[in-house]
């Protein structure tokens, strides 16, 4: 107890770099942010492959304890929660021992390599009764919850359209060199898991389930210098063209590249309905660009979103002053904390096991559309959650 009606939660971070940066930093700030708690996380742990480079990052971050293995992480009785934002690789082999010790667990997308590694974990995560979340930070952008508040309120009508493109120039240059995101074995796919798999939650979110999908993919640098000599070969895409259909009846595409020189987080999407449309692009996270048929304008409307009655106004500073990409971290961070408490659930708002499932369901029709050159039905692939 820190105050005598707060608990403290131990966590443990797998990963160091990268994503695993905005969760570590969101574990300074979310108890400051938004207090109080039903549970304040302290950083028990940090776990990764280095063992100096882990040790000077639970210094930089203020952790108990650096592992070079995650096992030791998993196994430390101070953790209650594991946030694995390690590779791709390790996503279902430690979130599904984490949830073997009983730790509550936060897995970075995609969640699993494949939809079956995906519904391991969700089904391991059943099984042991714990919470369980898939990193999808983008559903909490204040922005994007505007969206899916006017969807819901049914302002945009019946849903027609929903387009998504998901750019960036990260693997333009052929002198990159090869790594664990090249490699089918460990990364599962590429952009198909890295980029495209944000823009079907979010699909998934605003629109509904996709029901079908056709695909054209392409790897146009098949073989990249090495670290330590000669070169790897890539095996796994670096741009795909998709045609989406819903449930719904609503129809969409979707584009995912890291060969779009001057892009650099362009998540874009806009979505088309009887009675308006919707824009929004990350890159310009703070605004929402919104046309309602009804209300007399002759065109789009860029609204600010940091009003205090919009999504999360008032959390942070007063109306105009915008929030950034690390900003989703500590939404999303507090969301899991509440249901680590007792005081909320994961789902709706936040995206589960079974949705970060769900997504790698359609993530992988999508591979195989691609590859087989035809049109891939996804209701069919879901298989139904084991019971705990």
């Amino acid at each position: 107890m820190t105050d005598g009606s707060v608990r403290q939660v131990g966590i443990g971070v797998l990963g160091y770099e990268g994503v695993a940066k905005a969760h570590l930093l969101a574990i300074q700030r979310v108890s400051t942010i938004f207090w109080p708690l039903p549970a304040r996380p302290l950083l028990v742990a940090v776990a990764g492959r280095s063992a100096d480079r882990v040790e000077r990052a639970a210094q930089r971050y203020g952790a108990q304890a650096a592992y070079p293995d995650w096992r030791r992480l998993i196994d430390d009785r101070r953790v209650q929660v594991l946030i694995n934002a390690g590779p791709n690789d390790v996503h279902a082999e430690a979130s599904v021992a984490g949830a073997a010790r009983g730790l509550h667990v936060l897995c970075e997308k995609p969640l699993a390599r494949t939809s079956t590694e995906a519904a391991q974990m969700r089904d391991a995560a059943a099984a042991a009764r714990i919470v369980h979340m898939t990193g999808y930070n983008y559903r909490f952008v204040p922005a994007v919850r505007l969206a899916r508040q006017l969807i819901r309120e049914g302002r945009l009508g019946r849903i027609f359209h929903f387009r998504t493109r998901y750019c960036d120039d990260s693997m333009v240059d052929p002198s990159i060199p090869y790594g664990w995101r090249h490699d089918k074995a460990r990364a599962g796919s590429g952009v198909i898991g890295d980029l495209a798999a944000h823009a079907l939650d979010l699909a998934r979110f605003l629109v509904g389930e996709v029901s079908a999908v056709s695909a054209t993919a392409r790897i146009f640098i098949d073989r990249r210098p090495r670290r330590d000599g000669g070169e790897g070969a890539v095996d796994v895409e670096d741009a795909i063209e998709a045609v989406l259909e819903f449930t719904t009846g609503a129809v969409g595409t979707l584009e995912a590249s890291s060969f779009c020189p001057g892009r650099k987080n362009f998540l874009s999407f806009e979505v088309n309905g009887s009675g308006g449309s919707l824009v929004f692009n990350l890159e310009r996270l703070n605004e929402l660009e919104l046309f309602v048929r009804d209300d007399g304008a002759n065109g789009f409307r860029t609204v600010l979103v940091t009003e205090a009655h919009h999504p999360y106004g008032g959390t942070w500073w007063p109306p105009g002053h915008i929030l950034g990409w690390e900003h989703t971290f500590v939404h999303q961070l507090h969301h899991f904390l509440l249901a680590v408490g007792g005081q909320s659930t994961v789902e709706p708002d936040g995206a589960s096991f079974e949705d970060g499932y769900r997504c790698a369901v359609v993530c992988d029709a999508l591979d195989r559309a691609a590859r087989e050159g035809r049109r891939v039905p996804v209701e069919g692939l879901v298989t139904p959650m084991k019971p705990g």
